[in-house]
């Protein structure tokens, strides 16, 4: 059994002029990510955390392990995040080692989103910003990956 956490990084922000890749959180991504991962206090033990290396995606990454007590040690930037289509993402999870059980990936939209509806059983119209789906697969690989069972979404609206 192998189980996939996938979390969209938070709501960056436009207010200064830069690259994609280099826009931080907004004030409102900071708030939204404080709060999903006090959400998900004690719900989680990844063996390994991934992150796209975009500065809005580790910053999210950076939050949730802070809050949920994670070791740095597991956590790995991986530029083939920065993904949006979905296919790198694919790949990234289909290639990680057999002997880690539960991954958590942050990540971007569409990939996220794509991915999510490719292989849980429960269809989502769009992953919003911080949002975190979790998805269970009956399988010993993640090369074996198959339709898994979603079971469990959390989105920041939600939260108060």
């Amino acid at each position: 059994m192998k189980k996939l956490i996938l979390i969209r990084h938070a709501k960056s922000s436009w207010e200064q002029n830069l690259s994609d890749h280099n826009r931080p959180l907004s004030s409102r991504g900071f708030k939204d990510a404080e709060n999903v991962s006090r959400e998900l206090l004690g719900q989680l033990k990844p063996n390994l955390v991934l992150s796209s290396d975009a500065l809005r995606a580790k910053t999210t990454a950076e939050i949730f392990i802070s809050t949920l007590g994670i070791s740095h040690e597991i956590f790995v930037l991986n530029h083939d995040l920065y993904d949006f289509s979905g296919n790198n993402l694919l790949s990234v999870i289909k290639n990680t080692s057999k002997s880690i059980n539960e991954l958590l990936v942050f990540g971007h939209n569409n990939a996220i989103t794509f991915f999510v509806n490719t292989y849980g059983n429960q269809y989502i119209d769009n992953v919003p910003t911080c949002g975190v789906a979790v998805i269970e697969f009956d399988i010993d690989n993640w090369t074996d990956l198959k339709k898994g069972r979603t079971i469990k979404t959390v989105y920041p609206k939600g939260l108060l």
